[in-house]
């Protein structure tokens, strides 16, 4: 009795001792996992947190100047939100707050029109770069003889630097440069209004679009060739394939590569200052926030510090709502796919 004591009582005992050192070990990994991260932590802080939260304490500080009240020249002290509502509100506050009518060419009311031209670009360049983004992956994509030149050639244009691409288009754009020449026309696309935000936007699409290209075709190489087969065998168009087989399984590709081109067109700079020197020759037609930024910082670094925040602000947030509605979305369609392949 004793040994069959023995050994019906050892199942029950024997797993407590290898249970409890499972803990101990994935305790130690945590562990190790947190001194390697750590280093990477603390980099990533000094490098990316200092210059943020020194950004926002110098947003509420003065600029040293004239006092319009006074006509004398005062230090810097704290400003409260005046500096953000001078952009945002468009108002201008004088040293005790109260609000006062602004001087001639209130940089406040830029705010709102650079805001409008960022997100223009924004919103065109990125749906035309994801409309011939999709068709060059498609054309990439298939076998036939030579397709590393053509992969090589599409990539071309990304490999250019943004400097050297904005000034090769400004001489295209020339009012006795190609572009001119071939349409038989004399277009001010560096000066008219809408002729220079179409120059950025052809000129931005040209250069960015084989990014576009380059992630799509990634998610275009792991869908298997059986799927195609079985639907051309039920009779499926290449239409019906594209849109319900192909669209469908490179959206996780898609989503990512359309998330960084938003984030990288609402910070826009280099293209628009180089092209048509900020401004499109009409004031303000395609000066972007980062161009209002740049061109603030050297009248204050105060007030283009708040300005600055606004910006990282305002691209944190279409970020968030991008990765909150799409980026779940996108989850739980892979996971009620891969429920539905299980079942």
């Amino acid at each position: 009795m004793s040994t069959a004591t023995e050994v019906v009582g050892a199942p029950a005992g024997v797993p407590r001792a290898p249970r409890t050192g499972a803990k101990k070990k994935r305790r130690g990994e945590t562990r190790v996992a947190i001194y390697l991260v750590a280093p990477t932590l603390i980099l990533l802080a000094v490098v990316i947190g200092y210059p943020v939260v020194s950004a926002i304490i110098m947003s509420f500080q003065k600029d040293a100047g004239l006092d319009p009240a006074t006509g004398l020249f005062v230090a810097g002290g704290f400003a409260g939100i005046s500096n953000y509502a001078h952009w945002i509100l468009q108002q201008c506050l004088d040293t005790s707050g109260n609000t006062i009518s602004c001087p001639p060419g209130n940089l406040g009311s830029q705010f709102w029109n650079a805001t409008g031209v960022t997100f223009f670009f924004a919103v065109v360049t990125v749906a035309l770069e994801t409309a011939f983004g999709v068709w060059m992956a498609i054309i990439m994509n298939r076998t036939f003889r030579g397709r590393g030149l053509v992969r090589a050639a599409i990539l071309v244009p990304w490999a250019i630097p943004t400097a050297v691409t904005a000034k090769l288009w400004f001489f295209i754009f020339a009012t006795s440069g190609i572009a001119n020449a071939l349409l038989q026309t004399q277009i001010l696309w560096t000066s008219d209004e809408w002729a220079s935000r179409f120059a950025i936007i052809i000129a931005d699409t040209w250069k960015t679009t084989p990014f576009m290209a380059l992630l799509i075709l990634a998610g275009l190489q792991i869908i298997p060739e059986d799927v195609y087969e079985a639907a051309k065998m039920d009779g499926a168009t290449t239409f019906q394939q594209f849109w319900r087989i192909t669209l469908p399984l490179i959206r996780p590709a898609l989503m990512v590569a359309v998330l960084f081109r938003i984030l990288d067109a609402l910070r826009i700079y280099d293209l628009p200052a180089i092209l048509t020197g900020g401004g499109g020759g009409t004031g303000n037609a395609t000066t972007t926030l980062s161009i209002l930024v740049v061109d603030q910082i050297r009248q204050g670094f105060n007030s283009a510090s708040a300005l600055s925040t606004i910006t990282f602000i305002i691209i944190f947030i279409v970020a968030f709502i991008f990765v909150r509605v799409l980026g779940t979305n996108v989850v739980r369609t892979q996971q009620a796919q891969q429920k539905g392949a299980a079942k």
